[in-house]
């Protein structure tokens, strides 16, 4: 609006500028007048500027090519020097795939960015906002190798509207897409990491197990394996404890590599045991020869048979432990105690089988007419991982899948849902993402299709348990750490020693595992209370002795409390242990160690007289 006025208002203060002078010019002239008694000095200030004017216009004319010839010639030197001084060229005057931008991510730079997306509703809502739509945007922070933003968006503006358009708000932020990530935190809210120009193309680092295979360790219960790095820099690792697990992706982009880094450091573990099944055939999995129980190398019908039986098997050993806890009733949570001691018969069984879809597409049939593969309630293959996906993990047997180009016929519904981890390389459509991931994420803002095939090998879009999700996210981004296969073999080897140094085998009987008296370690941490709650007594021994009672849960507690013959006690309604209890039992066995102590000393002294 000042704009529109403006000419008008430059046009009335000239006028009465120029008035003004002419007054004071008239003034000047009445006074020297006065004082001189010259009428004809009324104009003569007038006329002084007038000659003044005109004797400038000529010596501008008569002199004007000595000046022009001399502002060029120091134009001309200025540029020369500036030329020698600077080797870049200067913007202004730079071809425009030369020109240097400005690359910085800004709260205004944003919200142009929003503007100009296309969507008429949002545009409107920024014009209309007082402070230009900076009220949208929380603070720009840094977030590992770029910057991180959430958008509140304006009612009428969905944050599918923002996903469709991701190659314009990548380009308006001056980005290639495949460095601008959109999740979904929150109702309204849409969550964009901007990549530094160039970061995602540069490798990562080693893996962490490459730069100190000696000082691999590894628990299932209570580590975490280092798997890669999240967009933002940070490592990231995922915890292997009793989850089914599967992974898929197109051909070649790095699934296998990814699987086995993970079935690399639960081999450092010696109470882990391996059943493989390498349906690709070409000695990917061949390190672990010596490390697996069982592996199968095969691409083939015959191969496709052995590892349907090898699934059949493990649903047999799956029912030998369940028959096992049924029969000696031992809680759930003693199951995974015990299970940390190599022998004690329910060990974690990790059942691996990669390059899947052989199998759920195999033709054969059994003696029966029974397909291998296929779909169907019929399928041997297809029904062993549904029964390994029911129960499997209640007695540490957990099957791990890996597949390619994920199809309804070669990756069913009722397998895919039953992983508890589920992660995808680059996929080709957005329904396979769905496939791969779930709906949720996908929804949430998981994009393995936009991922960029033969170029971000490796990086995976992952969901689930044993993830360390980022908060309000349902998925996350992770660039895997590669171990080629040499660097493999030297792992395995190294993992071959160490479980011939330490005398661990997977297969030993469970009697071999000696008894552990907790009562001591019960009353210590009871630090003299007269009671505690359970809740807190747990969490005292977990701090007490971890690798001994990290795995112990309520249930554990609770069963271990019942076969010692604690009294059950509650105070307020919460129940508690008390110290008395635990002393009692405790001077009870040591009299009961004396009786019978006496009484051996008694048949030994009559034996004696005899």
């Amino acid at each position: 609006m000042d704009w529109i006025n403006a000419p008008l208002a430059w046009a009335r203060a000239a006028g009465v500028g120029a008035l003004i002078a002419l007054g004071i010019l008239l003034g000047l002239g009445v006074v020297l007048a006065i004082a001189a008694k010259d009428i004809s000095l009324v104009i003569a200030p007038i006329t002084a500027v007038i000659d003044a004017v005109a004797w400038t216009v000529t010596f501008v004319t008569v002199y004007a090519s000595l000046l022009g010839t001399l502002a060029l010639g120091g134009a001309v030197l200025g540029l020369s020097a500036l030329g020698r001084a600077r080797t870049e060229v200067p913007a202004w005057v730079a071809p425009v795939g030369q020109r240097r931008l400005d690359e910085t991510v800004t709260p205004s730079k944003t919200v142009i960015a929003l503007r100009d997306l296309g969507i008429p509703t949002l545009t409107r809502a920024i014009k209309r906002c007082e402070d230009a739509g900076g009220a949208m945007l929380s603070p720009i922070r840094i977030a590992g190798h770029g910057v991180e933003v959430d958008i509140r968006l304006p009612s009428g503006v969905t944050t599918t509207d923002i996903q469709a358009r991701r190659r314009r708000l990548a380009e308006n932020l001056d980005r290639h897409e495949h460095e601008l990530f959109i999740t979904i935190p929150a109702r309204r809210t849409v969550r964009l990491w901007i990549a530094d120009p160039g970061a995602l193309d540069e490798p990562i680092g080693p893996s962490p197990m490459a730069l100190d295979p000696d000082g691999i360790r590894a628990d299932i219960y209570t580590g975490r394996a280092p798997w890669g790095q999240n967009l933002r820099g940070d490592q990231c690792s995922i915890s292997l404890k009793q989850h089914h697990l599967l992974i898929t992706g197109l051909s070649n982009q790095g699934k296998t590599a990814a699987l086995r880094a993970l079935a690399l450091w639960a081999a450092f573990d010696p109470t882990t045991e391996f059943w493989i099944a390498d349906l690709k055939g070409i000695g990917d999995w061949h390190m672990f020869d010596g490390l697996a129980t069982e592996l199968v190398e095969g691409p083939a019908d015959e191969h496709v048979i052995a590892a349907t039986v090898l699934l059949e098997t493990a649903v047999a050993e799956m029912q030998r432990r369940l028959t096992a806890l049924d029969r000696d009733r031992f809680p759930d949570g003693v199951t995974r105690d015990l299970a940390r001691r190599p022998g004690s018969g329910f060990h974690p069984l990790f059942v691996i089988v990669d390059e899947a879809q052989q199998a759920f597409m195999c033709p054969a049939l059994d003696a029966d007419g029974n397909p291998y593969g296929g779909t169907k309630a019929r399928s041997r293959y297809f029904t062993a991982a549904r029964r390994l996906h029911n129960q499997g993990r209640a007695v540490n047997v957990t099957l791990w899948q890996g597949t390619q180009d994920p199809t309804d016929q070669n990756l069913p519904k009722l397998v895919r849902e039953g992983a508890h981890i589920r992660a995808s390389l680059v996929v080709g459509t957005e329904a396979q993402a769905r496939m791969a991931l779930g709906d949720t994420a996908v929804d949430a803002g998981a994009a393995p299709q936009r991922l960029r095939q033969g170029i971000d090998k490796g990086v995976l879009v992952c969901n689930g348990a044993g993830m360390n999700l980022p908060a309000g996210e349902s998925s996350t981004i992770l660039r895997t750490h590669y171990i080629s296969g040499d660097h493999a073999a030297e792992l395995a080897q190294q993992a071959k020693t160490l479980r011939a140094t330490r005398g661990a085998s997977a297969t030993k009987s469970r009697e071999d595992v000696p008894e552990v008296d907790h009562l001591p370690a019960v009353i210590t941490v009871m630090d003299g209370a007269r009671h505690l709650k359970r809740s807190d007594l747990l969490a005292r021994l977990h701090d007490h002795d971890l690798p001994t009672y990290g795995t112990w849960e309520a249930k554990t507690l609770a069963a271990w409390l019942t076969d010692t013959g604690v009294p059950a006690a509650s105070i307020k309604g919460y129940p508690v242990v008390r110290l008395t209890d635990l002393l009692t039992i405790q001077t009870d066995r040591l009299l009961d160690t004396e009786n019978s102590a006496d009484n051996t000393e008694s048949v030994t002294h009559s034996n004696e007289l005899d």
